[in-house]
């Protein structure tokens, strides 16, 4: 996983020593469709097949699992161009919400021209017990090389009902660890075992979203959620869990397997 070392001056109360950083890389991916520009994301380099194939088919660009785009990679000095060629037939309507700006890594809305048309849900009540949704944060820290070593990366990973891990990937970018861990089970033909998915950040709408592309029952994170990511979780048929940290953890929809979660307290 690509990381930088920098030298920089600490301050202290009482002294300035120097020291040798170890900071996590960010660079710019542009991803071409068929010759046409389709975004460019600001991410950590590495990965980059899984999270361009995430990304596509969580932005439902094309949503068929058994399908593999060939994708050629082309490094120029400022950015890395990713070029895939899908069938038109292929296509899903995800590719009329091209991204006309720059999608920074910390918010995947950003630059997009249209927000996206949700219909269907998953089927509401999956279960977990706290001591497992423990265990699988404990699997997905263990495994965060990159945070260990700069403290400035995201992680994602993604679990089957029986806990054993699928894949977990580390980025600058929430969501782009998202697309690089969905996009590794795509390749591995394994999406379909997908049960749980834990984020290390907060969960904002576009989170929710891609579990529910995925069809992934169960979205964990260890920090807060938004309310609007609450409020899609509730109507796409998603158990949301936040805050899990310190042996806990806070529901936001369907506790305990109920499938009538559909009031909101202010």
């Amino acid at each position: 996983m690509a990381h930088k070392n920098y030298i920089a001056s600490k301050y202290t109360t009482n002294k300035t020593t120097s020291v040798n950083d170890i900071l996590v890389e960010e660079e710019a991916l542009q991803i071409v469709i068929n010759g046409k520009p389709f975004t460019i994301t600001m991410r950590t380099p590495g990965d980059d097949e899984p999270l361009v194939r995430g990304l596509l088919y969580c932005e439902d660009v094309y949503t068929d699992e058994l399908i593999s785009p060939p994708i050629v990679f082309e490094k120029q000095a400022d950015k890395t161009i990713a070029s895939v060629n899908i069938p038109e037939k292929q296509i899903q309507s995800g590719i009329e919400n091209e991204r006309s700006l720059i999608s920074v890594s910390s918010c995947g809305i950003c630059g997009k021209t249209q927000m996206d048309d949700l219909s269907g849900t998953l089927k509401a009540g999956a279960n977990i017990a706290l001591e497992q949704l423990n265990a699988l944060f404990q699997k997905m820290e263990e495994k965060q090389d990159l945070f260990s070593k700069s403290g400035g990366s995201h992680a994602a990973a993604i679990f089957t009902q029986t806990g054993d891990l699928l894949s977990i990937k580390e980025d600058v970018g929430r969501h782009n660890a998202v697309d690089k861990s969905i996009g590794e089970t795509l390749l591995n033909k394994q999406l379909q075992q997908a049960h749980c998915l834990t984020v290390s950040g907060r969960v904002s709408y576009e989170i929710v979203l891609k579990a529910f592309r995925a069809k992934i029952p169960i979205l964990a994170a260890v920090s807060a959620p938004s309310s609007l990511a609450v409020d899609y979780a509730r109507e796409l048929g998603i158990t949301l869990f936040a805050f899990c940290r310190e042996g806990g953890a806070t529901c936001y929809s369907f506790p305990l397997g109920n499938t009538d979660d559909t009031n909101v307290t202010d």
